[in-house]
């Protein structure tokens, strides 16, 4: 029996990158196949041209066996084949009907009303059968993240797609929210619908394909059975060599007070508290993790300290400097780092080029000018050097970055950030997107910094991530800090409750202690 979906000796190149070379894949009916590779190895130029937003330069596409064109999207629709990009497609102001309905409106003759009703029926019908839970009326800017990905998710079932793509779709959400996704996926599987699968994360891959092939710098270097592999061994197919699956640190050597923190209020965009009176202190060389399930004030309380948000009321000060509201500019000055959660919105000017973005906040210092001049030279050195040093995947340095994969742009914030003397860094969101290569080479760049005296702030919606680098963690609940707690005394089960709101003593009656078992931070 033919399989569902089959490629043949797919290549695609690109000025001065083969991001694919000859590759071959199939897919059953079925069938959850997890694609794997590290940033920059071709998955998602694969992907890309399976859904037809690039043309192959050789190849072919078989649909249950018989070779199809496909040259676009629509193409890619019409033969079943739906695909959820890492960055949501939607548009936040329309309601869940009116963007899973665009482009494929539904409308009364003669006078072509759109027929929002009748989708909204389906949508609850699809939401229903599938198990999303998704109101069809309600405005997507008020979704969470892990609705939005539902609403992702039926915008290609409505269209009748029965081979489903999955662009790194747990990057953006919570444990739980994981979770949740991962029973939908599980539900379509069962209704013979056939997944891809493309993560990083080597425990979600075990825990949900049945099968996975790996990509390494364009080519398939491996594909196994979930079942017969584990995490070591996928990551050494992914990167070729063995990689370290927990971060070596030793104790902290805790210094004086750096970040400190009295009574912060902070508002959100809906002009909603959202950091409620949180108070807390960041000492040199030492980690602190901020826990907590994304939405709970963690977003607005770090731009309030990175300057990209008000604060209302409260103190936020530096080595005893009040730098409270200071620009972004003043805190560069102050020796601030910051590892922005949405690293094209507020992380890069995705037009300019790699060297550029390097010196986004210290273009105007020496050695990459002098005056009024720029010292290209200088720029163009250190660009080259951060590329090799961070193995960011570009064809050089002049690219704009928006042509980079989703991970590579995150090294370039990261080389940036980490190129400079800084006195604090704040994190947030530093892996998300890597691959385990880059994540163990960022986490122990973390507690580099850290051992250099640094102080580091660091917010993930990773409980492993927070567990594994912290010394100490702050969980944040409704805005506040409701516990702070030292990182080798409480266990991820602990650490999870208070996430939900269980007070400290509760948790630490509730699940079980921490075991002397490292905790895997990469995975």
């Amino acid at each position: 029996m033919a399989p569902v979906l089959e490629l043949r000796n797919i290549t695609k190149q690109f000025p001065g990158v083969l991001a694919n070379d000859h590759i071959n894949l199939r897919l059953e009916e079925g069938e959850i196949l997890a694609l794997l590779g590290e940033n920059g190895a071709g998955k998602s130029t694969l992907m890309n041209i399976l859904y037809g937003l690039y043309e192959p330069d050789e190849g072919e596409v078989f649909i249950r066996g018989e070779q199809v064109a496909i040259e676009g999207p629509a193409d890619a629709i019409r033969q079943g084949i739906g695909m959820v990009h890492q960055h949501f497609m939607l548009i936040p102001v329309l309601t869940v009907t009116e963007n899973v309905m665009l482009g494929d409106e539904t409308v009364s003759t003669p006078i072509r009303i759109l027929k929002r009703d009748k989708v909204a029926a389906r949508i609850r019908e699809l939401s229903e059968q599938h198990g999303l839970h998704v109101d069809p009326d309600a405005r997507v800017q008020s979704l969470s993240v892990g609705v939005r990905q539902r609403v992702e998710i039926i915008k290609v079932l409505y269209r009748h797609a029965n081979i489903l793509i999955l662009d790194e779709p747990t990057a953006v959400l919570t444990p739980q929210e994981a979770d949740e996704l991962f029973d939908i996926l599980r539900s379509l599987r069962q209704q013979g619908v056939s997944i891809i699968f493309i993560s990083h994360k080597l425990r979600e891959v075990l825990e949900l394909a049945d099968r996975v092939m790996v990509i390494r710098r364009g080519k398939v270097v491996g594909e196994t059975k979930t079942e017969e592999a584990d995490q070591a061994q996928l990551a050494e197919m992914m990167v070729g060599r063995q990689v370290a699956l927990t971060v070596a640190k030793g104790p902290a050597q805790v210094g004086e007070p750096v970040l400190e923190v009295k009574d912060l209020y902070v508002m959100d965009d809906r002009l909603q508290m959202t950091v409620d009176g949180v108070s807390l202190t960041v000492h040199a060389g030492e980690v602190l993790g901020v826990a907590g399930v994304q939405g709970n004030g963690q977003t607005e309380f770090v731009e309030a300290l990175t300057g990209l948000r008000q604060v209302r009321a409260g103190k936020v000060s530096i080595d005893g400097e009040d730098i409270t509201n200071a620009s972004p500019r003043k805190l560069v000055e102050a020796g601030v780092a910051h590892i922005p959660e949405d690293r094209q919105a507020d992380g890069l000017v995705l037009r300019f080029p790699v060297a550029d973005n390097f010196v986004i906040n210290t273009y105007y210092k020496p050695p990459f000018a002098k005056g009024w001049r720029v010292n290209r030279a200088a720029i163009d050195e250190q660009a080259e050097r951060l590329i090799r040093d961070f193995d960011i995947r570009t064809p050089s340095a002049y690219v704009p970055v928006s042509n980079l994969s989703g991970g590579n742009q995150q090294k370039v914030i990261v080389a940036r950030e980490f190129s400079r003397p800084i006195r604090l860094l704040v994190a947030n969101q530093p892996t998300r997107g890597l691959d385990v290569g880059s994540i163990e080479y960022i986490h122990q760049q973390l507690i580099n910094k850290r051992d250099a005296g640094v102080a580091v702030l660091l917010v993930s919606a990773e409980l492993d991530e927070i567990m594994g680098l912290s010394d100490r963690i702050a969980v944040m609940f409704h805005g506040k800090i409701t516990a702070v707690v030292d990182a080798n005394e409480v266990s991820k089960e602990q650490v999870g409750l208070m996430m939900a709101g269980s007070s400290l003593e509760e948790a630490l009656k509730q699940a079980p202690a921490r075991s002397d078992a490292p905790i895997e931070a990469i995975l």
